[in-house]
């Protein structure tokens, strides 16, 4: 099959590019929003919508009539669609992004890339041919913190690194798991899925530690460790720990879950010899604190004392807590992706997400696909509270195990679980 091969950057329509998006429901919703953002920015319009049920007209509110179809190849081939923004099924992620390359399409594919990591190098191979963009949809790649974070620590300011911790306190009730029929699943009717924690609703936590520590690709994985756990009564994970060994010999743990006692914001912590640095992804907020006790902002400003509301790193920047709500720091701005993709296909600006970088978290995403799939708790390790649609299970003690495994970069057994077996060492291909 020939597949056509897309204009150059100078032959773009001028103008807004027409844009389809395949997936409106749901998370689907926010990329509805942003597009509108977009439009009335003159960067893009919506031409399209991709849906087994149309979108009535108080969902398309502002939107004017794009056409709507379940038909995506056909629905780009009529549009004159440029960028397709894909929010699917996880295990659809492949064929739609590559369905979008054959019409010479670029595209904002939602996480995970793929479900599996042939299907990952199926995908790059498939852009690859077609010469289309891919740009994966970790937002919190956008986010300026992460490359003041970078800098900092390649000036030494909190001096060697000893690893990166990572934590996500979510909750989830029973209803989340009923909303679509691939969720919680590992497969569904034989394709791989792997909705899991780790892979899909705290992803970020996994990602934005990889980028941190600048091991991206596929090749920067050496080692990786899991715990894996459910709580709900699901075929994929919903507590689990992750311990990554990287190429360059940082050791990155991640401790998430779905089960959390009260919800709380997600960080990463990159642990220093003379102090550390937290960064709170969402709110693209950062705190660095020096052993020493004080903290300063990005531009190194001292303010001499620990940040109200917290610890100070003390002496041992391993092993203490960033405690309380509202941390001080410096908050940072944000790139949006889709408007990141479109001034790449403009003038050539970097993707801050391109599918190749995303290969070490595929790695991940092959260990959990293919190590061995989670153990179910005990009926004493959770008790069940009611939920905001649906009563939701909570595993005890799981905030402070999910804090302190980010703090000493130890996983859920070596802090003494009761309910944790010693982690499996995975070895994906």
């Amino acid at each position: 099959m020939s597949h056509p091969v897309p204009p150059p950057l100078a032959s773009l329509p001028p103008g807004p590019l027409p844009v389809v998006l395949a997936g409106a429901r749901g998370h689907g919703r926010t990329h509805l929003v942003n597009i509108h953002r977009l439009e009335q920015a003159g960067l893009v319009r919506l031409v399209g919508i991709c849906e087994l049920t149309p979108l009535s007209a108080e969902e398309l509110a502002g939107f004017g009539t794009p056409e709507q179809s379940d038909d995506f190849a056909g629905l780009l081939k009529r549009t004159g669609a440029r960028v397709a923004v894909v929010c699917t099924p996880i295990h659809t992620h492949t064929e739609l992004a590559l369905t979008a390359a054959d019409h010479g399409v670029h595209t904002l594919l939602e996480k995970p890339t793929t479900p599996s990591y042939a299907e990952f190098e199926r995908l790059l191979a498939g852009l690859a041919e077609r010469g289309t963009a891919c740009q994966v949809g970790f937002q919190s790649l956008g986010s300026g913190a992460v490359d003041a974070i970078r800098r900092l620590v390649a000036d030494g300011a909190i001096g060697t690194v000893r690893g990166i911790g990572a934590a996500g306190a979510w909750v989830r009730d029973d209803a989340y798991y009923r909303r679509v029929p691939w969720a919680g699943r590992r497969s569904l009717n034989g394709r791989d899925v792997v909705d899991g924690v780790l892979t899909n609703p705290l992803a970020h936590a996994v990602a934005t530690a990889l980028r941190l520590d600048g091991s991206e690709r596929a090749e920067d994985i050496a080692g990786i460790e899991l715990e894996q756990f459910r709580a709900n009564d699901i075929e994929a994970d919903d507590t689990s720990c992750l311990r990554v060994r990287t190429a360059r010999g940082t050791r990155i743990t991640v401790a998430v879950t779905l089960c959390a006692e009260r919800a709380g914001e997600p960080y990463v912590v990159v642990h220093g010899s003379r102090g550390r640095i937290t960064f709170w992804y969402k709110q693209d907020r950062v705190l660095v604190e020096r052993a020493d006790g004080g903290t300063h902002d990005d531009d190194g400003a001292a303010d001499g004392s620990g940040a109200s509301g917290t610890s100070p790193a003390g002496t041992d920047p391993v092993g203490t807590s960033p405690a309380g709500t509202d941390p001080a720091g410096t908050v940072h701005g944000r790139t949006d992706l889709l408007e990141n993709l479109v001034a790449h296909l403009r003038d050539g600006t970097e993707l801050l997400v391109p599918a190749p970088r995303t290969g070490a978290f595929m790695r991940i995403v092959e260990a959990i696909r293919t190590g061995p799939p989670p153990t179910p708790l005990p009926a004493g390790a959770w008790h069940t509270v009611p939920g905001e649609k649906a009563p939701r299970r909570v595993v005890r003690g799981i905030d402070a195990l999910v804090a302190a495994s980010a703090d000493t970069l130890s996983t859920f057994s070596e802090l003494g679980a009761g309910w944790a077996a010693p982690p499996t060492e995975v070895h994906p291909r």
